[in-house]
């Protein structure tokens, strides 16, 4: 009786922790399901305003209008273009930024890392203008990082990507033992063959979950895509192709939604492969 007693309210913990954690997933999968019921329904149904939360008559109009748009594939590429080059450099010099911060010591270090803690902090749309008249001057003597080049997009994204990235990645090597880099270096091992072939692998984990973050933030970018892309079409991404179902007279809801969920599906195919790897990397960082 008193083992069933202390069990009871145990039990009552679990499923109200169970229901807790339900309720949450319901009110984040909510939005994702009226994007995709939006896109589903006719377009007269959202023209008269119909808010039933389901379809009689599923319909893949929407879709077919953002796909039938005029370089919606080429958007396509230049984001993956774009979101792929941020990931590969933002998580190669964030992690030698953490190895150096972590494993060396030098003048300055503090500073640098309190540096690296403030870019944080900085709103992105008040450094959207002086960004725009830099890279603007930047285009005069490197045109592929100016204005109206996929160049410029990659190097922002990449600037704002790296503090995040290395106040992430210094939990991960600052984990690694001491030890270890001394027995390394009695094998005969140098820094550099160290950092490559022993440490990199230990601290994977961090480093595909800052590809991750990354990935997601370049990926959905509106903000530079509009404001540094101004008259290059052939240069523009996704979310400025769903920019053009919005009209001065109508909203065109359903290819809104359409092209959203098209937006969407990359990101969860890439989040889907990885998540194991996110979640031992997020796991890592908060040990560290």
């Amino acid at each position: 009786m008193t083992a069933a007693c202390r069990s009871a309210p145990a039990r009552a913990r679990g499923w109200l922790l169970n229901g807790t954690g339900l309720l949450a997933a319901l009110v984040v999968a909510f939005p994702l399901y009226w994007m995709v019921l939006s896109a589903l329904k006719p377009r007269a149904a959202l023209e008269a305003g119909d808010a039933l939360p389901y379809t009689t008559e599923p319909s893949l109009d929407a879709f077919v209008r953002v796909l039938s748009v005029e370089g919606f594939g080429r958007y396509f590429v230049n984001s993956l273009v774009v979101a792929l080059a941020v990931v590969g450099l933002s998580t190669l010099c964030a992690f030698l930024a953490a190895v150096a911060l972590t494993r060396f010591r030098f003048r300055l270090r503090t500073t640098l890392l309190v540096t690296v803690l403030v870019a944080q902090m900085v709103p992105v749309e008040a450094l959207t203008i002086p960004l725009f008249f830099l890279l603007r001057n930047l285009g005069g003597a490197v045109p592929a990082l100016g204005l109206n080049h996929l160049g410029s997009l990659i190097l922002v994204h990449t600037a704002f990507s790296i503090p995040f990235a290395i106040w992430m990645l210094r939990g991960f090597v600052g984990a690694v033992p001491q030890e270890l880099e001394e027995a390394a270096a009695i094998d005969g091992a140098g820094s550099f063959r160290f950092v490559a072939r022993i440490l990199f692998p230990l601290v994977a984990p961090g480093v595909v979950a800052c590809g991750i973050f990354s990935f997601i933030s370049t990926w959905n970018d509106f903000l530079f895509a509009q404001t540094f892309i101004i008259s290059a079409s052939e240069n523009q991404t996704l979310p400025i192709a769903v920019l053009g179902f919005f009209r001065p007279d109508e909203n065109d809801w359903g290819g809104i939604m359409a092209g959203s969920v098209l937006m969407t599906v990359p990101v969860l195919i890439f989040f889907i492969a990885v998540q194991r790897h996110l979640v031992a990397g997020l796991a890592g960082a908060v040990k560290g």
